[in-house]
């Protein structure tokens, strides 16, 4: 068959350890022998970024502005053992939260439903996607051990000078520790957009959950915003698209997606997001059946997998002993961004490539066909444990079946 052509190029950011190992492999294996594909490619391995001060990482991020789609591999965020191991000149910061920065995105996680992989809640039946606010709160904090007999005080200094202030705590009889948080109202506008856009696109009931009958201020501001941005710009849409909108308290939330079947968005604030992630992806089975798409405001899309860079697998690689890692995550990353550049570009042809190949991705699995972390998970009868190469060719093989 004549390979399919692509019109606009796809940003491309390569990664580190076993992930760097799949992505060629999906390449080679499942998308170059049918996609003339088209990158702008930036290579994202930490060796490059150290080289180029992660300037690399800044200049994907505005590729993918200009562009509109990327597919990203998993990337090493460095610690002190990093540092030693890749010689680095400094502790680099997440390139993912680099490149959300820039765009201003919100991350979208849902998990990869197969038959045979029995969700730990029996009753979810459907995937639930969490949106996740990736900015401000915990993760761009200010802290500090106080000492007993300490008065800690929050005080806001205005343009003018003038100073509000507010007790938080007199510290008498012990020592303590004090934490401030912060987020700005134009962050929580953008999150609350790119969820509403994200609930059309994909034709999905979408809740909202913070606690502002405690937080009065803080998170009543996130429901407020929400509520303002609904009324003002998209109820008329949701009404159309026969969806809903629903707000509640997190507690309350938790409490109805513990008793749900699924099937829905769930949009939390930057911490909740960051755990709810990982407690879905484990309840319904693995990371590594994780999806993530970083969305921005303005329609940029970021694909990735939800998992790191496997690091005990690709020290097996090097070793030269067999693994066998579940490549599907960062596959269906390379298929959601190929639809996508399907989908703005008006490349039919690409986005029913996309459609196919996660279709015979899932069939490789349900055929009893899977890597090592689905195979102890797997209630089906007939399975069989294939390495990580293997696995992409029996999904190639199905695949070519489709074509």
């Amino acid at each position: 068959m004549a390979k399919i052509q692509m019109t606009t190029p796809i940003v491309e950011m390569d990664g580190d350890e076993m992930t760097r190992i799949i992505w060629k492999m999906i390449k080679d294996i499942l998308i170059c022998p049918y996609v003339d594909l088209k990158t702008d490619y930036y290579d994202l391995g930490l060796v490059h970024r150290n080289e180029t001060n992660d300037q690399v990482t800044i200049d994907s991020a505005n590729a993918t502005k200009k562009y509109g789609v990327a597919v990203k591999c998993a990337t090493i965020t460095p610690n002190a053992q990093r540092m030693t191991e890749y010689n680095l000149k400094e502790m680099w910061k997440s390139p993912n939260g680099t490149i959300r920065a820039i765009l201003d995105g919100t991350v979208f996680r849902a998990p990869i439903i197969v038959k045979g992989i029995t969700p730990l809640l029996p009753g979810w039946k459907k995937p639930i996607t969490i949106a996740r606010h990736a900015y401000g709160d915990v993760y761009k904090n200010s802290e500090m051990k106080v000492a007993d007999g300490s008065t800690a005080e929050l005080v806001v200094t205005d343009k003018d000078g003038n100073e509000t202030r507010q007790l938080i705590h007199k510290f008498s009889g012990s020592d303590g520790i004090i934490q401030g948080l912060h987020n700005i109202n134009a962050s929580i506008a953008s999150f609350a957009r790119a969820c509403f856009n994200f609930a059309l696109d994909t034709k999905q009931d979408l809740w909202f959950a913070t606690k502002d009958t405690i937080s009065k201020k803080y998170d009543h501001t996130f429901k407020d915003i929400f509520q303002e941005i609904f009324d003002n710009e998209y109820k008329e849409k949701f009404d159309a698209a026969g969806i809903t909108y629903f707000y509640t308290l997190i507690d309350d939330a938790v409490a109805r997606v513990v008793r749900s079947e699924g099937g829905y968005i769930w949009a939390c604030k930057n911490y909740d997001g960051d755990v709810m992630s990982d407690m879905v992806a484990t309840a319904f089975g693995s990371l590594g059946m994780m999806t993530s798409v970083l969305v921005s405001p303005t329609g940029v899309y970021e694909y990735e997998a939800a998992h790191g860079t496997v690091t005990r697998h690709y020290y097996k690689h090097l070793k030269g002993e067999e693994t066998s890692t579940n490549s599907v995550a960062t596959l269906f990353a390379w298929t959601g961004a190929l639809r996508k550049r399907g989908e703005l570009d008006g490349n039919k042809e690409l986005s029913d490539f996309a459609d196919k190949l996660e279709k015979a991705t899932i069939k490789t699995i349900e055929d009893g066909v899977m890597t090592g972390d689905l195979y102890v998970l797997s209630n089906l009868d007939n399975k069989r444990k294939v390495n990580t190469e293997d696995f992409l060719l029996e999904i190639n093989n199905r695949l070519k079946a489709t074509l």
